[in-house]
């Protein structure tokens, strides 16, 4: 015997008010927070654990692309990966797409904008900007100093 999928409605979703996790079938939910807040779940077995990955709240993913995400959750399972590490993955490669497009130069320019409210004068400005440039810039080229100085060191 096949198992149910599809057994909410776009309506029923819209009425549902009640806290509680409501069964879509194939694995998605409709959790509703004691508030009223509502947004959707995926739920899995990975290697005998339960697992939940969030696919939205439902203000911004509708009923049908959460069935779209959650179809493509069970493929990747099928595949035999996890989709919680894989989406882990792929947010982890835009950061470093985003850190490694930033020069040193960049980062130091923004780094001495976001300090410079915290200095007395102009001069204090260009004296970072230039022992940056001149000392720091030649030798630590790299992207990994550019996000320590952006949070602070």
């Amino acid at each position: 015997m096949a198992r149910a999928s599809n057994k909410l409605s776009a309506v029923e979703v819209r009425g549902i008010a009640q806290k509680g996790m409501y069964h879509d079938g194939a694995g998605l939910y409709l959790q509703v927070s004691a508030g009223g807040a509502k947004s959707w779940i995926f739920r899995f077995m990975l290697d005998g654990r339960a697992r939940e990955m969030g696919l939205g709240p439902l203000h911004a993913i509708p009923l049908a692309e959460a069935r779209k995400r959650a179809t493509e959750c069970r493929r990747m399972r099928l595949d035999g990966l996890d989709p919680i590490e894989a989406r882990s993955t792929q947010r982890d490669t835009k950061r470093l797409e985003v850190a490694t497009a930033m020069t040193f130069d960049t980062c130091a320019a923004a780094y001495i904008d976001a300090q410079k409210a915290g200095w007395r004068n102009a001069k204090h400005r260009e004296q970072w900007r230039n022992t940056l440039s001149r000392y720091a810039g030649p030798v630590f080229w790299f992207p990994c100093l550019c996000k320590r100085l952006m949070s602070g060191w």
